[in-house]
């Protein structure tokens, strides 16, 4: 598994919305200047994200980037798939068991690959935004609960 600086960028970016959420948009400025990364770059790795619908822009003067889905339900591995590509360092998991199938002579070798793939995975699937940024809002359980409600008869 390879994590770029890119890669890194993302989820600096993406803790800070979550740090954030529910607090509107933020500007690509501010969220440059408060985790300290490249303003250009910044804004084309939101775009790949917004293109991965973890995030969502909001124009106008109070515009900025969101995060898209509460913190709890973006996953690393997600961010990380989305940015750097696949988790294993041999293209996938199908890429290696084919490896283990037909290289019998290294079969073991491939073999603790697919276990070290297997368990980075498994700790990037179940790790999301919220359990890494830090003081993230809980979930407005409340957010949806009266939308359908009707008005009482007389």
């Amino acid at each position: 598994m390879r994590v770029s600086q890119k890669g890194l960028y993302a989820l600096q970016a993406l803790m800070m919305l979550a740090r954030r959420y529910r607090q509107g948009a933020i500007r690509i400025r501010d969220i440059a200047y408060e985790e300290n990364l490249p303003e250009k770059f910044l804004e084309l790795i939101l775009l790949e994200l917004k293109n991965a619908r973890m995030v969502e822009s909001v124009r106008g003067a109070k515009g900025g980037y969101q995060l898209k889905r509460p913190p709890s339900q973006i996953f690393l591995s997600e961010v990380m798939r989305t940015i750097d590509g696949p988790l294993a360092p041999f293209a996938d998991a199908a890429g290696l068991q084919q490896l283990i199938d037909s290289d019998k002579s290294h079969r073991q070798l491939y073999s603790v690959f697919m276990e070290v793939r297997n368990a980075a995975a498994k700790i990037l699937e179940n790790t999301s935004l919220a359990d890494i940024a830090g003081d993230v809002p809980p979930p407005d359980i409340n957010r949806h609960k009266h939308r359908h409600a009707r008005p009482a008869r007389e």
